[in-house]
């Protein structure tokens, strides 16, 4: 059986190969791919993804890896915003499912002016490749599976690599291996 290791040094050879950018989903948009592993292995794989992007664009240029941490987007935006203190102190008289739904209301999900898809796609711009990062850490804010239904919005072009705490069956997401995260049939595997 293949180790984490194994699977993780797989990525490189994968996306630099030139078919890799020219991979099409079922509506023929660019291919959206989750890389999914075991939870156990969070911190092996947030180690390696810096190694990742490093190797590509120094190595492979002028291809270019920019990454989206769901997680950090989502802190920058209420920040920014001037919510993420009032957050915390709603928590405490409100409760935590109130917070949870005004935050998810305040970033506009799934709406034409979604924050965090019109984040990710300044973000993206000149760049070949996108790794969503975070989506452990940002839910229940965000589901991975509304990411991955909007994400078209953000890209044209560039191939999407979610990097998944959880188990894809190529028709769902199961987060942490416990968890339904909905039904998404359009990506790919990036390394079985």
């Amino acid at each position: 059986m293949r180790t984490i290791h194994d699977r993780l040094d797989e990525i490189v050879p994968k996306i630099t190969d030139p078919s890799f950018k020219d991979s099409k989903g079922l509506g023929k948009e660019v291919g959206y791919h989750i890389f999914d592993y075991d939870p156990k292995n969070e911190m092996t794989v947030r180690k390696h993804i810096p190694y990742i992007k490093k190797e590509i664009n120094e190595k492979y240029q002028p291809l270019s890896i920019i990454e989206c941490n769901l997680f950090q987007i989502v802190l920058q935006i209420l920040e920014e915003k001037g919510y993420l203190e009032k957050n915390f102190t709603m928590e405490q008289k409100r409760g935590s499912n109130f917070v949870l739904n005004a935050t998810r209301k305040s970033l506009r999900l799934t709406l034409e002016n979604d924050l965090v898809i019109n984040h990710i796609k300044t973000k993206a711009e000149n760049h070949d490749i996108l790794f969503i990062t975070g989506v452990g850490e940002v839910f229940p804010i965000i589901r991975s599976h509304v990411i991955l239904n909007n994400i078209h919005r953000a890209v044209e072009d560039q191939p999407v690599i979610m990097f998944y705490p959880g188990k894809y069956s190529g028709q769902d997401l199961m987060l942490f291996g416990e968890i339904s995260d909905g039904n998404y049939y359009r990506a790919f595997r990036l390394i079985d």
